[in-house]
C-alpha cells in the first residue's frame, strides 16, 4: 500500500487500527557497467512495496537521493551530504510521528545510509525508529551465499542486480562478462558501510565501477527467488516490530 497512492482520509483512517509504516531508502549512483544508476533504491522498494501489501501496511516513497560521495566520479551519481540527509529524515520522522504514526521501519538497500539513520534512531525517544537493509535475514544471505560465493563482493552486486532483472529490466553485460579483481574479506570488513576514498582515487582502484562484485553472475530466477524471500523476512520482521511496540 503506497502512501503516494492514498487519500489522507484512508490514510487517517488506517491510522485508527495500525500505526507502523515502512521508509524505503537507497541511492542514486553507479552500479557497474550492467547495474541500474537506481539499483539500491529500486530493490528496497520493490521490497518494502510487497511486505506492505502483505502485512496491509502504508510504504512511504523511496528516499534515493542519500550519501554517495565516493562513486561521484561516475557519470550518473547524485550524492548529497550525510548531514543533509540526516536532516530531511529527522524531519520526515518528526512529521510522521507528529501525525500519529508511532513505528517507522527503514529498509535500506545502502551501506553509506546506515550510520546517519542509526544517528536518527538513537535521538528519537518519542517512536520506534527500527533499520533493517534487506540483505540483513539468514534466508536471504543463504541464497546470496549459494548463488554467489564470494563474487557476491561489495558494490554492484549480483543479487541487487538480479533483483532488478525481474522487477525493472536487463542490462547486457558488456566488460563486466569478466570477472572483477577480487576483494578480501578484510577489504569489506573495513569499508562496511561503504567507507571508501575519495571519487577519483575510488574511480581508480575500480575502473568499471565494482567492487568485488561479479554482476554477470546474476539471473532472473535468482532475482525472483531473493526477491521472494525479502518480502517474506521484512514482512514477519515488521509485524513482530509492530506488536512489540504496541504491548510496550
Amino acid at each position: 500500500m503506497r502512501l503516494d497512492e492514498a487519500t489522507w482520509l484512508e490514510v487517517d483512517a488506517y491510522l485508527t487500527h495500525s500505526r507502523g509504516i515502512l521508509i524505503p531508502v537507497g541511492s542514486t549512483e553507479q552500479h557497474g557497467p550492467m547495474g541500474l544508476i537506481g539499483t539500491d533504491a529500486l530493490c528496497a522498494g520493490k521490497i518494502a512495496e510487497g511486505a506492505g501489501e502483505r502485512v496491509s501496511a502504508y510504504v512511504a516513497p523511496t528516499l534515493a537521493y542519500t550519501p554517495a560521495a565516493f562513486n561521484m566520479s561516475f557519470a550518473g551519481t547524485i550524492s548529497v551530504s550525510e548531514n543533509t540527509f540526516e536532516l530531511l529524515v529527522s524531519e520526515i520522522v518528526e512529521g510522521l510521528l507528529s501525525q500519529g504514526f508511532d513505528t517507522i521501519y527503514f529498509l535500506n538497500g545502502h551501506g553509506a545510509n546506515l550510520a546517519p539513520l542509526k544517528r536518527i534512531a538513537k535521538k528519537c525517544h518519542s517512536g520506534n525508529v527500527h533499520i533493517r537493509s534487506w540483505w540483513d535475514f539468514e534466508s536471504v544471505n543463504a541464497l546470496r551465499s549459494e548463488y554467489y560465493g564470494d563474487w557476491e563482493g561489495m558494490h554492484a552486486t549480483p543479487s541487487e542486480i538480479a533483483i532488478t532483472q525481474v522487477t525493472h529490466r536487463i542490462v547486457a553485460p558488456g566488460i563486466a562478462q569478466l570477472p572483477p579483481e577480487r576483494i578480501s574479506s578484510e577489504f569489506i570488513k573495513t569499508h562496511a558501510g561503504d567507507r571508501h576514498g575519495p571519487p577519483d582515487q575510488h574511480r581508480k582502484q575500480f575502473p568499471d565501477g565494482r567492487v568485488g562484485s561479479h554482476s554477470a553472475l546474476a539471473r532472473v530466477g535468482h532475482g525472483a527467488a531473493l526477491l521472494q524471500a525479502a518480502i517474506n523476512e521484512v514482512s514477519g520482521d515488521y509485524e513482530t516490530l509492530l506488536e512489540t511496540s504496541h504491548r510496550a
